[in-house]
């Protein structure tokens, strides 16, 4: 689910620095006027980083989610999983679908 298509997000809940996540398991979620969604975990590893700055600005993840609505940071444990990943056009491509 694009941010778009959430609408105005009003909470983000994330994963705790230091939690190791796994490749597609829930790791938080995301409430908007519109709906909550889970937020999924893209690869395995340990969170190193979250924006704290969503906790009071998560509008951020609508007007700014790939520069400073970004959401965590993982060390990755299995960087082979990077390669089952979609580029940025298939991935536009398959939500338009």
């Amino acid at each position: 689910m694009s941010s778009k298509s959430l609408g105005d997000v009003v909470f983000v809940e994330l994963p705790e620095v230091g939690a190791t996540i796994e490749q597609g398991e829930p790791v938080g979620a995301v409430e908007s006027v519109k709906a909550a969604s889970d937020v999924f975990a893209p690869v395995s590893g340990e969170v190193v980083a979250i924006n704290e700055d969503l906790g009071s600005r998560p509008s951020l993840l609508n007007k700014s989610p790939e520069d400073e609505g970004w959401l965590f940071r993982i060390k990755l444990s299995q960087p082979e999983e990077l390669d089952e990943m979609l580029s940025e056009g298939d991935y536009a491509k398959q939500c338009e679908s």
